[in-house]
């Protein structure tokens, strides 16, 4: 009998041709081919996008470690031309008793601080949400997210009004109870007050994000698992510590590190505090003092090496906190 149609001889693989030419020469069959194109077809449709993040960031970023092992002041701006000078830029930051006494303690701590009150705050708006019926709850997003919309110019002179050191409510407030006399008193001149208005301005405007994001992942935790929790014993804190969170985690991976790029490298909110913008203020964060050493001092290679350590912070951060991540998950 014949051979049927469509049935491969000599042990070939279904879907693809046997070769009539001699072994290693015959051409790939269509399947092989099929699954090549399958293979590029994602990175065709996202060059196009990558191409416009390479033009956009990765020149940039390229631009400003270049410029960081150069002597780059106003006079190299007006001519064109710059001088090679190594390394000198960061043996002179990290010399600097600047960095270590001023602005690399007012970027760490403030961060901290700002992204673990912006997630908690977040996620007890969101368990909050999830108790409301729709309509209220489609109400209260609306109200709160009109923080998250406001631009941080406008909403850092909303707590400066607020803060203001003889018409501010805060000010009036305090002398209508007596803790405050009729002098008032300059918040932006302390640095532990300075930066807790900061983070005030910060967590107003970052956990509406939060909020919204982990209210999203709330409402696909099955409910089948908290009534089963409930019927164990289980209270409201263990409910959420061995039922919410775990479900969640990667929930919250993304607006934990999302808030720490974003806090980190926090420049309005403190440049525009009085005080917050002067060279050699104990005010400046890394991401203030960038622009203050490049644009107001007109040294640009110093200015370039500070933005590139703040960079490499923010990349070891990101990186340790991803790792230890995909470390539990592996653990589980």
């Amino acid at each position: 009998m014949g051979t049927p149609v469509g049935q491969v001889t000599g042990g070939a693989e279904p879907g693809l041709r046997a070769s009539t030419g001699p072994p290693g020469r015959g051409r790939p069959g269509p399947a092989l081919g099929l699954r090549r194109r399958r293979a590029l077809l994602p990175w065709a449709l996202l060059a196009p996008a990558l191409a416009v993040i390479a033009a956009l960031l990765l020149f940039p970023l390229a631009r400003i470690v270049w410029l960081s092992f150069r002597e780059y002041r106003l006079r190299n701006l007006v001519s064109g031309e710059s001088d090679f000078i190594g390394p000198a830029n960061y043996v002179t930051l990290f010399t600097d008793s600047y960095l270590w006494r001023v602005a690399l303690p007012n970027t760490v701590g403030f961060a901290v601080v700002a992204v673990v009150s912006t997630v908690v705050l977040g996620t007890l708006v969101a368990l909050l949400l999830a108790r409301l019926r729709p309509v209220t709850r489609v109400v209260v997003v609306s109200c709160i997210m009109v923080a998250w919309a406001m631009p941080a110019v406008s909403g850092t002179y909303v707590w400066l009004w607020i803060f203001d050191v003889d018409d501010g409510i805060v000010a009036q407030a305090l002398q209508g109870l007596g803790f405050l006399g009729p002098e008032g008193y300059n918040w932006f001149a302390d640095r532990l007050f300075f930066y807790a208005v900061v983070v005030l301005n910060v967590v107003h405007g970052g956990f509406p994000f939060v909020a919204v994001t982990v209210l999203a992942g709330l409402l696909t935790v099955p409910r089948e698992l908290h009534e089963a929790a409930l019927l164990d014993g289980a209270g409201a804190w263990k409910r959420f510590w061995h039922v919410t969170f775990p479900v969640l985690r990667p929930v919250f991976a993304v607006v934990t590190i999302l808030s720490t790029i974003w806090d980190f490298k926090v420049f309005a909110q403190v440049y525009l505090m009085p005080g917050g913008g002067v060279g050699g203020s104990e005010m400046l964060n890394l991401g203030v003092w960038t622009y203050v050493s490049s644009f107001g001092q007109r040294d640009y290679g110093m200015g370039s090496a500070i933005a590139v350590l703040l960079t490499l912070l923010l990349l070891a951060v990101t990186a340790v906190y991803l790792r230890a991540l995909f470390r539990e998950d592996e653990l589980r």
